[in-house]
């Protein structure tokens, strides 16, 4: 599946001038309130844009739909319509994602994740020089990297990931905010010259389907975040910082993520600021033989902000 940005770009600006807004909660939250209408076809933008519910040709307006057509964005079968995209609010703008459900390997995830990290960064950049160069690490469809962007108003703007779908919807969400950015298919090595910020929102959930939008690796999720860090680290300049959000398994009351970043802080020669933003997400994955074989008590949302020396 290929998106075109540009008429993804036009439809976010379209639904803007609607007055269109939606928050996107967890996928079993979304089930949930699907599931009260069974069968029952979308009657609104935000049917269609935010439940990911199938529609009718003329409950969409034309000039909507012959955007979401263009941009390879419109599923049809036997009559019935179905976007293949949604569309959440965030800081004031509007973002393209993956629509319900994100079962796929190539899935865009936006979530209550998405907020927690676009809080964190916008309260972390209060303490920053705006920057000359910002990257956004495995930035998904580019939330994290538009937001900061707005804030800090670096002079360059990198968005890398290894999803292309996504880095399509991020360039659409880019061009919708008025911004120029860059894409990197990949990693940090993909990214050229110097970097004094990089912002990322890893996967950090132990999947057993290793979907990349979710699989964290090693450390029960973790072990992503702290190759992340390290990454990170090596590349940024004298005095660049790292804005690290993440999920951390908390074990008989111990999170080892924490005693492995500031490990790394030290071996750096770098400071690090810890906070636990939440402290209890993601409950339902301790039912997963991972967590409970482990003793895993819960799951917590953490901030990290690393500085190199």
């Amino acid at each position: 599946m290929t998106f075109s940005p540009e008429p993804l770009a036009a439809l976010l600006q379209a639904l803007d001038q609607e007055g269109y807004a939606f928050t996107t909660v967890t996928p079993a939250t979304h089930q949930r309130v699907v599931a009260r209408r069974p069968g029952e076809a979308a009657r609104d933008l935000r049917d269609i844009f935010g439940w990911s519910l199938s529609f009718a040709r003329d409950t969409l307006p034309g000039d909507m739909l012959d955007l979401l057509r263009e941009g390879g964005a419109l599923e049809e079968r036997n009559g019935v319509l179905r976007s293949l995209v949604r569309v959440s609010s965030l800081s004031g703008r509007l973002f393209l994602h993956s629509a319900y459900p994100t079962e796929a390997e190539d899935s865009v995830f936006f979530g209550p994740d998405t907020y927690r990290f676009a809080r964190f960064v916008e309260a972390s950049a209060e303490a920053l020089e705006t920057p000359k160069h910002l990257v956004d690490l495995g930035a998904g469809a580019g939330p994290g990297g538009i937001s900061a962007a707005g804030l800090l108003e670096p002079e360059r703007i990198s968005l890398a990931d290894i999803n292309s779908q996504a880095l399509s919807l991020a360039c659409a969400n880019a061009l919708a905010a008025g911004l120029e950015v860059e894409t990197v298919d990949g990693g940090l090595e993909g990214v050229t010259g110097e970097i004094d910020l990089i912002i990322a929102n890893p996967p950090f959930i132990a999947d057993a389907q290793r979907r990349n939008y979710r699989d964290g690796g090693d450390m029960l999720g973790a072990a992503l975040s702290l190759d992340w860090a390290r990454q990170s680290l090596e590349r940024l300049s004298p005095g660049g910082t790292m804005l690290l959000y993440t999920g951390s398994p908390i074990i008989a009351g111990e999170d080892r993520l924490l005693a492995a970043l500031a490990e790394l802080a030290e071996d750096a020669d770098a400071s690090l600021r810890y906070e636990e933003i939440d402290p209890d997400i993601f409950g339902e994955e301790m039912d997963g033989p991972p967590y409970a074989e482990a003793g895993a008590e819960r799951i917590a949302a953490v901030g990290a902000v690393l500085t190199k020396g």
